[in-house]
């Protein structure tokens, strides 16, 4: 082995022995549990029957200012409220001079879609599905790189500003419009740090 290769080995090992073991700090984080706590935002899908009034109802998208737009009663809050929420602000513009006693019934039907980032084959933006964990989200990625670690992840609640840090498993629970980060080993962080060093120290054997 030369100098130069005996150098680099040395401060390889180095500075993996600097690098502190992670903490496993399995952080409480609210996740998403059941639809009828469910609360909507931008992105989101739903379907509206107003029973007996057919024209009136439909599929509906969440727009970017939390609002719905339905015919004859025009846009209708549902950004940061419940299905039941939605439903109630329907029967009371629609009972406001439109229909008497009117029935009203909402379903979400789709989520808005969760984010993942960092060492999976396919970073990017995914549908959400009703019970997605950590483990199905990563396999809808196509799973983990060879850089990748296997055993945690981040996550970043939708309007939140920090991460969590859980277990990649299928006991961590996975919300619409979660960010998720999947983190690379401290090997291959020193590796990516020592690449280009590396490279620089080659010209040397070879520019005369």
């Amino acid at each position: 082995m030369s100098k130069w290769a005996q150098s680099i080995w040395l401060i390889l090992c180095g500075m993996l022995l600097a690098v502190p073991a992670a903490a496993t700090e399995y952080a409480p984080a609210p996740a998403y549990t059941a639809a009828a706590d469910y609360r909507l935002g931008s992105g989101d899908k739903v379907k509206v029957t107003v029973f007996g009034e057919a024209d009136l109802g439909g599929d509906f998208q969440v727009d970017a200012l939390g609002f719905i737009r339905m015919p004859m009663i025009g846009q209708v809050k549902a950004g940061g409220l419940t299905a039941h929420d939605v439903e109630t602000n329907i029967r009371t513009a629609l009972a406001d001079g439109y229909l008497n006693d009117p029935r009203v019934a909402v379903e979400i039907t789709t989520y808005r879609p969760f984010y993942i980032v960092g060492e999976v084959q396919k970073p990017g933006e995914y549908p959400f599905a009703n019970g997605m964990t950590a483990q199905t989200a990563v396999s809808v990625a196509g799973g983990f790189t060879s850089k990748a670690v296997t055993s945690t992840i981040y996550i970043r609640h939708l309007g939140e500003s920090t991460e969590h840090k859980l277990s990649a498993t299928d006991g961590t629970a996975i919300s619409p419009g979660d960010t998720i980060r999947v983190d690379s080993t401290p090997f291959w962080d020193v590796l990516d740090v020592l690449a280009p060093l590396a490279g620089v120290a080659a010209l040397r054997y070879v520019v005369p």
